[in-house]
């Protein structure tokens, strides 16, 4: 996991997900947790146009390719909630960045915990002066994309 001495300010968080992400402004993205309006506003002026929040997203039909959720100093069991809630919106090959705001080493160990019985592997992530954000796909995602 990379150390970055960057600004927790929304631009800074926001730029972290979006290069973890790996998403283009052609990707659908779906964004999740308090700040989700304000991060869709600040993508939206970066040229990102295919963005819903979980309050406007509809049905779950798998037709997001990426979700960027931020979790600031909320409970992990509400973080496991959302999370197992959200997948459903997710195609097989999209990615999940996750942003919590915790320096604690027990709330990261859940995380990654989460995150795998959600049937997702970390492939990547950074540490931010508040707290973490990490990067992760369904572990059969490479899978699905050499059999298509």
């Amino acid at each position: 996991m990379n150390n970055r001495n960057s600004t927790t300010s929304g631009d800074g968080i926001i730029e972290m997900m979006i290069e973890l992400a790996g998403c283009s402004k052609f990707h659908r993205i779906i964004l999740s947790g308090p700040k989700a309006a304000q991060r869709m506003f600040e993508l939206h002026r970066r040229g990102y146009g295919r963005l819903a929040t979980t309050t406007t997203c509809g049905l779950p039909r798998g037709q997001y390719d990426v979700a960027l959720v931020d979790w600031p100093r909320h409970s992990a069991r509400a973080l496991k909630t959302t999370l197992e809630w959200l997948v459903h919106f997710l195609a097989p090959t999209s990615v999940l960045v996750i942003c919590i705001s915790s320096q604690e080493a027990e709330e990261h160990r859940k995380l990654g915990s989460t995150i795998r019985s959600l049937g997702f592997r970390v492939e990547a992530g950074t540490r931010f002066s508040e707290g973490i954000i990490v990067s992760a796909r369904r572990r059969d995602a490479n899978a699905q994309v050499v059999a298509a």
